[in-house]
C-alpha cells in the first residue's frame, strides 16, 4: 500500500516524522514542534480535505494576492514524489507563474530525496493539497491538517490548536 506522507505546519515548517522525547518537544516560543504522520493514500477523509483545498485555490489565491490587514503566513502545500512514495510538503513563500508556481520549500523531505529544505521548487496546480494562511491569530485553510489531528494523540492536536490557532 503506497503511503503519503503529510506534514502537519503551523506556518510553515515541516514537521519531522519521530516523535520528539520530553526535551525536543518544545518549539520555538514554547510552542509543539513540527512532527510528519504517514496516513495511508487512501484514507477518505484526507482526500476530501485535498479535494476541498483544490476546489477553493483560486479563492486563497486571491486573498493572497490582496491580502486583508492582518493576513500572513501563506503557504502552499504540495505533493512531490520519489522513492515510491508522495510527500506533501509546504512552500513559502510562492509565487505564482504563468505554468504554474515557484516557491521555497520550508521543510526538509524524509522520501524525496531529490529535494533539500530550502529549496526552489516548480509545481502545478495538480500538484497541490492544501493552502493556509493566519488571519488575527486563527488558522485559515489547512483543510489535510485537519485531517491529520485524528491521526495523532489527542494531546497533540490540542497542543497545535492552541499554539497555532487551528479551528477545525
Amino acid at each position: 500500500m503506497k503511503l503519503s506522507l503529510l506534514a502537519v505546519g503551523a506556518v510553515s515548517v515541516l514537521m519531522t516524522f519521530s516523535l520528539p522525547t520530553q526535551a525536543q518537544s518544545q518549539g520555538q516560543g514554547g510552542k509543539i514542534k513540527d512532527k510528519v504522520y504517514n496516513i495511508s493514500s487512501q484514507d477518505a477523509e484526507m482526500e476530501e480535505a485535498i479535494d476541498k483545498a483544490r476546489a477553493t485555490l483560486d479563492d486563497f489565491l486571491k486573498i493572497h494576492a490582496k491580502p486583508p490587514a492582518g493576513a500572513d503566513g501563506f503557504k502552499i502545500k504540495v505533493k512531490f514524489s520519489g522513492g515510491g512514495n508522495d510527500e506533501h510538503i509546504w512552500v513559502t513563500p510562492f509565487q505564482v507563474t504563468s505554468k504554474g508556481f515557484t516557491g521555497t520549500l520550508a521543510g526538509q523531505p524524509r522520501y524525496v530525496t531529490h529535494l533539500e529544505n530550502g529549496q526552489n521548487v516548480q509545481f502545478t496546480r495538480a500538484d497541490v493539497s492544501d493552502w493556509g494562511y493566519v488571519q488575527g491569530g486563527k488558522q485559515k485553510g489547512s483543510y489535510t491538517v485537519c485531517v491529520m489531528f485524528k491521526h495523532m494523540p489527542a494531546a497533540d492536536a490540542q497542543r497545535y490548536r492552541r499554539d497555532y490557532g487551528f479551528e477545525c
